[in-house]
């Protein structure tokens, strides 16, 4: 274990990432696909070379490919290849990495960032062995091992029709974890002294050392961005303080958002939504709607509580608002002589207005709220810009 960690430059000793690499060991003999997963920052990319380095094809190529990194319109031909004169500036024939990495092992990082399209393809490749190269009908036989790696939680993106389930199970033959910094607190302060070294070496100057309470607080951090923020911590401190000795005041000036110590932190800011089509639009409007209504019912309860009427009966649940149109009478149900109240008339909606203008009216609201920032107004819309930008065409707005 130290000779595997010591060679591929893994400092620690967590039992969890003991594990972890442990695993990669034990599949790199055969030729199942590997699945790495963890949060961004963690150190995936090192799994990929521990199994191709113990596996049988360690002598063939080893290709890593950066799948968030390539544009839609060029993934299929980086990948598989594409013929002479398949598409605009395909002015020769080119081989893809699955044909460059025959006999040898490729390691797709961000693979759940890949497009549907090539969801299918790449299942066809783990399945048969088989692929077709951009712009041709031939059929071509490839040997490769396949490794992954995601930042994502998979199940969320399958449920969310962002990747493909058969894909996923075909990927996930042998799943390896990489644990985060906060749940390997053992380890961040040999972390930070590896680092603060390297940086000494690096800029010329005395290595930095942390007190012992600065070694608490640093324990204590939640990490969001794991050892890549350690690491860039690390750095500033070398750079930027002339004393040499850190202590925990010192110490606080370099972390991030300090009141998150020790408390659970999101993984993303917001849950993103992409919807597929306007009926899914219409249908986030309507139950916007129906919440709004809930909300004018204990609006109009918390009135008549205010002046004073002895309704002591009434809640939001029970208040019916009749019709929405000028003037709305709401109700109690008591017996036949209560009082009857009639409030300010609420703005009639036509009952003409198609499905259509009312989209259009909640993307106009939208872009106007955010300047026209599309990027945000499909946030506000939970709808993906490329749906917004399609509706906008659409209705010319």
């Amino acid at each position: 274990m130290q000779s595997i960690k010591q060679r591929f430059g893994i400092i620690g000793n967590s039992p969890l990432l003991n594990r972890a690499i442990d695993v990669a060991v034990q599949v790199a003999k055969t030729d199942l696909s590997v699945l790495i997963t963890g949060e961004s920052g963690v150190g995936k990319e090192n799994f990929p070379q521990i199994i191709h380095q113990y596996s049988p094809r360690k002598h063939g190529p080893y290709i890593a490919v950066n799948c968030g990194a390539i544009p839609e319109g060029t993934i299929d031909s980086e990948l598989f290849g594409h013929e002479k004169g398949s598409f605009t500036g395909a002015l020769a024939d080119r081989k893809g990495y699955f044909e460059v990495a025959d006999k040898g092992t490729i390691f797709l990082d961000e693979v759940g960032e890949l497009p549907h399209a090539t969801q299918v393809r790449l299942l066809r490749v783990l399945e048969t062995g088989e692929f077709i190269k951009v712009g041709s009908s031939k059929t071509q036989k490839t040997d490769v091992r396949v490794v992954c790696a995601t930042n994502l939680d998979m199940q969320t993106a399958i449920q969310n029709g962002r990747f493909r389930e058969d894909l996923y199970y075909r990927l996930n033959s042998v799943p390896i974890n990489v644990p985060p910094l906060r749940e390997r607190k053992e380890d961040i302060a040999i972390l930070f002294r590896k680092f603060a070294v390297d940086f000494a070496e690096k800029y010329r100057m005395p290595s930095v050392r942390l007190t012992e309470d600065a070694q608490r607080l640093l324990s204590s951090y939640y990490f969001p961005g794991n050892i890549r923020q350690l690491k860039n911590i690390a750095e500033q401190i070398s750079v930027i303080e002339q004393n040499r000795e850190i202590n925990a005041d010192c110490l606080k000036r370099y972390l991030p958002d300090n009141e998150i110590e020790k408390l659970p932190a999101l993984i993303s800011k917001k849950e993103e939504k992409s919807f597929a089509s306007e009926r899914e639009i219409l249908y986030q409007v309507l139950f916007d709607m129906k919440k709004d209504m809930n909300d004018l019912k204990k609006v109009v309860h918390n009135l008549l509580e205010k002046n004073n009427h002895d309704y002591s009966e009434l809640s939001a649940e029970n208040v019916v608002i009749h019709d929405i149109k000028p003037p709305t009478t709401i109700k109690k149900y008591v017996p036949e002589d209560a009082e009857t109240i009639t409030v300010a008339p609420v703005e009639e909606v036509e009952n003409s207005l198609s499905l259509e203008e009312m989209e259009k009216e909640i993307i106009k609201k939208a872009l106007e709220k955010h300047k026209g920032n599309r990027k945000n107004a499909a946030d506000e819309l939970k709808i993906s810009e490329r749906t917004l930008y399609r509706k906008i065409k659409e209705y010319d707005i």
